[in-house]
């Protein structure tokens, strides 16, 4: 548990997001941020984690859930989180030929790899956070001219075979996407007559855009890798991020989780968060997308909620 992120200086103006949804104050709000597969893994353990320990975190008065996260947080509207780490911890895949046994052999998704290139030099030739979303966007949509159509079909179909329930909880849920076209936030809910598995399917396209009705979107992970300050005006939050609040950007675009906390402080807000431990960092990063890495990813993540859920009690209680 993270009780003060490092500090970083400045804001870009265009993370404030005038068309963005305006909450009512609330009590308590938890943020699930973006991390891959594994990091999808690693909040299922957390959660399950604290929920075990006596610590209910999904009765959230909101959930913000990014790619990953969006993931996560449709699995936790629909069941319990023990019965999620449950299927996480039984759904190991077998390790392709010639992987080496130890979680610790494994070489980098050369995928990943290259996605981070890419983005990388993206980075460096944009202006600032709009001007970068408005890049990989456009990047984005000319992968979508280059494809035959047929993967958004394929993908809702992954995505929606994820989820215990294909229903928008009741309670709320913001779902974060960003649009291929303009580069604009957009953020999904219950009310935004977008079915849940679409809203998850755009929040987690990284890649190829994702079509729903006649927009496309790519992942909400481009606006800020948790959008914890979707939370502000809630008295506690409560933040969960695979890649520990790393923004690859530049500090002073303020895109990094600390500049995140830092304006929710600012606003009133009390705030922990939680990032993988040492012992599990090699996990993420270039291993993100490794599905045989889940359940070692849920047992870290377990491991941490179970152990940090008496500290948070008086926090989130």
């Amino acid at each position: 548990m993270n009780t003060s992120p490092d500090s970083s200086p400045a804001r870009d103006s265009s993370n404030t997001d005038q068309s963005l949804p305006r909450l009512p104050a609330g009590e308590r709000a938890l943020v699930l941020g973006g991390g891959g597969s594994t990091g999808n893994a690693w909040l299922i353990g957390v959660v399950a984690g604290l929920f075990d320990a006596g610590l209910d975190v999904t009765a959230a008065d909101l959930t913000v859930g990014t790619s990953a996260g969006s993931t996560a947080a449709a699995q936790l509207a629909g069941a319990s989180p023990t019965e999620l780490l449950a299927t996480t911890l039984a759904a190991a895949p077998p390790r392709p030929n010639g992987a080496p046994g130890g979680d610790r052999g494994h070489a980098p998704n050369r995928a990943v790899v290259d996605h981070l290139a890419r983005m990388n030099a993206l980075i460096a030739s944009a202006d600032d956070a709009a001007d970068l979303r408005r890049k990989v966007g456009a990047a984005a949509l000319d992968r979508e001219a280059a494809s035959d159509g047929s993967w958004r079909a394929r993908w809702r179909a992954t995505v929606a075979s994820r989820l215990p329930s294909q229903h928008w909880p009741q309670r709320t849920v913001l779902l974060t996407a960003v649009d291929a076209e303009s580069g604009e936030p957009v953020v999904f809910d219950r009310l935004s007559g977008v079915d849940l598995a679409d809203a998850v399917a755009a929040s987690c396209s990284s890649g190829l855009p994702y079509r729903i009705g006649d927009r496309l979107y790519i992942d909400g992970g481009y606006r800020r890798n948790e959008n914890a300050d979707l939370a502000a005006g809630h008295e506690r939050v409560l933040v969960l991020s695979p890649f520990a609040g790393r923004s690859f950007t530049p500090p002073a675009w303020g895109l990094q989780l600390a500049a995140q906390v830092d304006e929710l402080r600012a606003r009133g807000s009390a705030v922990e968060t939680i990032f993988p431990d040492s012992a599990s960092e090699h996990l993420f990063g270039t291993h993100a997308m490794d599905l045989s890495l889940r359940p070692a990813a849920a047992r870290a993540g377990y491991e941490q909620g179970t152990e940090l859920a008496g500290g948070l009690a008086s926090f989130w209680r």
